[in-house]
């Protein structure tokens, strides 16, 4: 009888063994696979500082340099409806923001396929409700052409947007002829980096203003003064300041409590096992470090993957279509012929809630995107092979590798605390992202 007992114990101990995963990844392997790929050999490459520390964030613009009351202002500017005054009709004025398209629970991206700021209604449980305003037509609202980036770890980004269209430096530097080719676009002339450069342009882009009236009305001119004290008043409260205090906050907003920042300073229990085998595949077979290296997992170089545009999704969408230069990616802006369809390279944290990935949001999970990476096969045929990149070819993942990797890019790369980087209200006492009746509505913000 003991020794039936036994036998079954052992059966039940295998089979529980087959159902739950009990290998155990080898941290000095993975902390040597990763080391392998760091310019410097070290762990430390790819440590995301403390937003905290502003001493700590690099690529700060000379013009710019972040003080906190900066950050303090550019947050609330950033998800203030009150300075969207220049809509194209009365009826949804100081009803959209920043933030709008920008969720901070979709990774700040706009929850649905399309990002809406003036034009549209509506927000749903995260962006996901948002549509088209009646009173506008499809070419009247502030629509997006390509989905928009994450928001998060643009310390490490020099060059805004897909394209990297504005930033006087980095990747820039050599194509002037290209910034000449409208009004926006010749901000790159002010030298500036790109988050300043972009947000100058992104202002007036998606209608929004400030000056010293609509600062001291909405109660904002006093941390203007405190975060601009260098700056002259009749230039203080501005579209240019404006744009450099949410580039200040912009470069604060950074991953660095996901689990795979906590490991690599020294939290072995950080990450699951699972994730460290995806992590161990993404830094090993999956290649993935071609593109993605260093703190956020992103380079400033641009590649073509074959994915299709947002227009070509099959869905409604508004002001784009194929003659659009945004879906040209880098070449769109510079004009080359080797550049034609190639995007940058995007940073990997906080995606996992997105459900729109690539540029033209053709893939909707996670899983998705890694066996599009692994196939390696371009589903845009627009696209000429020409383009594809070098690195985009079959990675020959099993099953589980699959699966593991995705769990690193979405749980092990996921950064759980982002309303950290949300105010508790704006100046104007305004609901935010949205303050039309039905955002209202949908938020339970009366």
């Amino acid at each position: 009888m003991n020794k039936f007992f036994y036998i079954l114990l052992g059966m039940s101990f295998l089979i529980f063994a087959c159902q739950h995963d009990t290998l155990v990844t080898d941290e000095g392997a993975l902390s040597r696979a990763i080391a392998a790929t760091a310019t410097t050999g070290s762990l430390n490459e790819y440590i995301i500082p403390d937003g905290k520390d502003l001493t700590q964030i690099p690529n700060q613009d000379p013009k710019n340099l972040l003080n906190a009351d900066k950050v303090a202002l550019g947050k609330m500017l950033f998800f203030e409806p009150g300075i969207g005054l220049v809509g194209k009709n009365p009826i949804l004025k100081q009803t959209y923001s920043c933030s709008s398209c920008h969720v901070p629970q979709m990774g700040f991206t706009p929850g649905r396929l399309q990002g809406i700021a003036d034009g549209a209604i509506g927000f749903g449980y995260s962006g996901e409700g948002r549509f088209k305003s009646t009173y506008y037509l499809g070419d009247d609202v502030d629509a997006q052409g390509a989905r928009p980036l994450t928001m998060h770890n643009l310390a490490f980004v020099t060059n805004a947007l897909w394209a990297g269209s504005f930033g006087s430096f980095g990747t820039n530097t050599g194509t002037e002829a290209a910034w000449r080719q409208d009004t926006l676009t010749e901000i790159n002339f002010l030298g500036l980096e790109g988050l300043e450069a972009n947000n100058m342009r992104a202002l007036q882009v998606h209608r929004q203003i400030m000056d010293r009236a609509i600062a001291d009305s909405l109660g904002y001119k006093p941390l203007f003064d405190k975060a601009f004290p260098d700056i002259p008043e009749s230039e203080r409260y501005s579209i240019k300041t404006t744009a450099f205090a949410i580039a200040a906050y912009f470069r604060t907003v950074l991953t660095n409590e996901a689990p795979f920042q906590r490991w690599l300073r020294g939290e072995s229990t950080a990450m699951t096992e699972q994730q460290k085998r995806g992590a161990m595949v993404f830094f090993t077979k999956g290649a993935c470090t071609n593109c993605h290296r260093g703190p956020a997992l992103n380079r400033m170089v641009y590649q073509a993957i074959g994915v299709n545009n947002l227009y070509q999704s099959g869905f409604q969408v508004f002001r784009t279509g194929p003659t659009d230069k945004r879906n040209f990616g880098r070449g769109g802006f510079t004009g080359r012929a080797e550049d034609m369809h190639k995007f940058k390279v995007p940073q990997l944290y906080n995606l996992k809630n997105i459900g729109f990935y690539f540029h033209g949001a053709s893939k909707r999970t996670l899983e998705e995107v890694v066996e599009y990476f692994d196939r390696a096969v371009p589903e845009n045929k627009e696209v000429p092979a020409s383009q594809i990149s070098p690195f985009f070819k079959p990675l020959n993942l099993t099953q589980r590798e699959i699966k593991d990797l995705t769990e690193f890019l979405k749980n092990g790369l996921y950064d759980p605390n982002i309303d950290r980087y949300v105010p508790k209200s704006v100046m104007s006492g305004k609901c935010f992202p949205n303050n039309d009746p039905l955002s209202k509505s949908d938020m339970g913000c009366q």
